[in-house]
């Protein structure tokens, strides 16, 4: 009860958010660099990504940024 006078509770949710997010994004990152790997050493044994797929892939990630910061409105 004394929590919800000072406003812990209502900051809770974020702290959970922000470390659900961490979690989530560790693993995804986790994965992507696993599924990397797998591809090089299926082709020659070396990961090589061109400048064009980096600017693929950062414009893939800003757009799911982008969609994921519109979820609240």
């Amino acid at each position: 009860m004394a929590d919800e006078e000072n406003g812990q509770v209502g900051e809770n949710w974020k702290s959970k958010a922000l470390l659900v997010g961490a979690l989530v994004g560790a693993l995804v990152g986790a994965g992507a660099a696993y599924l990397i790997v797998q591809r090089a050493e299926r082709e020659d044994g070396t990961v090589r990504i061109s400048a064009g797929d980096g600017v693929k892939l950062g414009l893939l990630v800003f757009g799911l940024l982008r969609q994921v910061a519109q979820l609240g409105e």
